[in-house]
């Protein structure tokens, strides 16, 4: 915002009513010194900025929009240096909120340039992509432009690349895992039916003999009632033919 001369100020004087003098000079010299205070913080962070302390000029570039929050050139700054800071969210966002204002092409095709870069560096190579498209609309020339759009495309295309290899590693790591499951559950499976049964393994020596011995004993009280069902049945023969 320039400064009014004072001879212009002095055709606003006369022309104003006595009594609305002072607000007239109220109103345009805070406005000055505004506008001074800007530039100056302004011109500071550009020193910064170029000596490469991009905190610094972080801080002023700050400063001068606390005084005027709609400076582009503010805006603009601020966003190259926290980009410098590598704080690349906070840059994507400066960037994409100045874009949709209404700029002349060149500082158009900038703003997308940089907010190409920003989703660049975070890797997020879509944005990216449509980003640097934009900037090549609006400035279609501009080398530097297209060599980083057809970077943020090779590089899109490796990370798809990379996220099909590891959705099939996963894969195979679970079908391993399953493989493995079946076949810890099939050797638990055989060697339960390897296991001689519980009752088995409990018995004594003692108890088996004596067990084998009622065993032998109810053979053979078996084969004796067998043996006498047969003779009953010879006994018995068959009836005379008449």
């Amino acid at each position: 915002m320039m400064a009014l001369s004072s001879r212009v100020l002095r055709r606003l004087f006369i022309r104003a009513l006595p009594g609305t003098c002072l607000i007239i000079l109220l109103l345009i010299l805070p406005s000055t010194s505004f506008s001074q205070k800007e530039n100056k913080l302004l011109r500071k962070g550009n020193s910064e900025f170029e000596k490469g302390n991009y905190k610094e000029a972080e801080k002023d570039y700050r400063k001068a929009l606390e005084l005027n929050k709609g400076s582009v050139k503010g805006q603009f700054n601020l966003g190259t240096a926290v980009y410098k800071n590598n704080n690349f969210e906070e840059s994507a966002k400066l960037y994409s909120s100045m874009v949709t204002g209404k700029h002349d092409k060149e500082t158009q095709a900038k703003m997308f340039h940089n907010l190409g870069n920003s989703f660049l560096q975070s890797k997020e190579y879509e944005k990216s992509i449509a980003a640097f498209k934009n900037s090549l609309l609006n400035d279609p020339r501009n080398k530097d432009t297209k060599y980083n759009l057809e970077y943020a495309k090779m590089m899109l295309k490796k990370q798809q690349q990379q996220q099909q290899q590891q959705n099939k590693d996963n894969k195979d790591k679970q079908d391993e895992k399953k493989d493995q499951k079946q076949d810890q559950n099939d050797k638990n499976d055989n060697k339960d039916q390897q296991k001689p049964p519980q009752d088995q393994k409990k018995i004594s020596k003692e108890d088996a003999d004596r067990m084998l011995e009622a065993l032998k004993n109810d053979e053979k009280k078996t084969m004796q009632k067998v043996n006498k069902q047969k003779a009953k049945v010879q006994v018995t023969g068959v009836e005379k033919d008449w």
